[in-house]
């Protein structure tokens, strides 16, 4: 019998990003209790140090909220050379961290070090193919992509997925498609982001399909098609679409997530799916937010 899929919500929604918005994020004892109030099962570990980077002390907290810890966001800067050696060490780090709290089933979700290119964080949705890497720079990109995931393996045992993003290099359907065809299926597995993908102008249903022999771990993320006109007809950088609340509530958007979930099914997929809404000091209230969203999710079967 396939296992159930299980719902997870990530300090994101609660405006803890990976990114210095000026924006003050609640502590991770507020973000934990809430998530579980909301009804989620599991969250992912946020910024290094959010949560404690004690092992026991990490295990703790995690559990006196009943919640499961089932990854950890890293990006590391994959087309500099320079910095692939501490970019390893900082996944090995979470990793073992992850590990050593007992969750060794948690997954490391590598991303490019997003935001950090102007071209390509003033140009997030709407990026041309003249901004993209270059064959040889592909080519660093991938083996770098491969060594994170192949240390974090053999030093640790945990699986690392790759998370396409905005305002990052892998961030198009065919930028994603040109990183899976040069990296390892065996060592790096796909986090697939619904909104991430139409942000970039793919289709996430088709995307799923595509790539569901790939996809290890799955992030639920709405894109809002009014306000991404708008970031492009007024040249939007990717923090501004971002705080303009480009990634809406569930099923405010135009992710069709009941198909996405018919794909997963009946691939019968049995990892977890990770809501995300970007919601900072100011947009919202992320407890309202985090709870129709997983109320929405409900009325679709999980």
């Amino acid at each position: 019998m396939m296992e159930k899929i299980k719902v997870a919500n990530a300090p994101c929604s609660w405006g803890a990003l990976e990114f210095d918005l000026e924006a003050k994020a609640p502590d991770h004892l507020q973000v934990l209790q809430e998530i579980r109030d909301t009804g989620y099962v599991g969250t992912e570990l946020g910024d290094w140090g959010f949560m404690p980077t004690e092992p026991g002390a990490l295990h703790a907290v995690v559990d006196a909220h009943k919640l499961d810890l089932i990854g950890a966001f890293v990006p590391v800067a994959l087309a500099s050379p320079e910095a692939l050696e501490s970019g390893v060490t900082r996944a090995v780090r979470v990793a073992q961290l992850l590990k050593d709290a007992g969750y060794a089933h948690a997954f490391i979700v590598l991303a490019d070090e997003n935001g950090t290119v102007p071209e390509r964080t003033n140009a997030a949705g709407r990026i041309k193919q003249e901004q993209g890497l270059t064959a040889a720079q592909w080519e660093i990109f991938a083996s770098g992509a491969n060594a994170v995931a192949k240390a974090v393996k053999e030093q640790t045992g945990l699986r690392t997925v790759f998370h396409h993003h905005g305002a990052g290099y892998v961030e198009t359907p065919t930028e994603l498609e040109t990183l899976l065809r040069l990296t390892d299926p065996q060592l790096l597995g796909l986090c697939f982001d619904t909104g991430h993908f139409a942000f970039a102008g793919g289709d996430p249903v088709q995307g799923v399909k595509k790539y569901i022999d790939r996809i290890w771990h799955v992030h639920f993320k709405d894109y809002e098609p009014a306000l991404g006109e708008q970031s492009k007809e007024k040249q939007w950088d990717y923090f501004e679409s971002v705080r303009r609340g480009i990634f809406c509530e569930l099923g405010k958007g135009n992710v069709d997530f009941g198909e996405v979930l018919s794909v997963l099914k009946e691939n019968d997929y049995q990892g977890w799916i990770v809501v995300e809404q970007d919601v900072l000091p100011g947009m919202g209230t992320p407890k309202i937010c985090a709870q129709n969203n997983r109320t929405y999710l409900q009325e679709l079967g999980i």
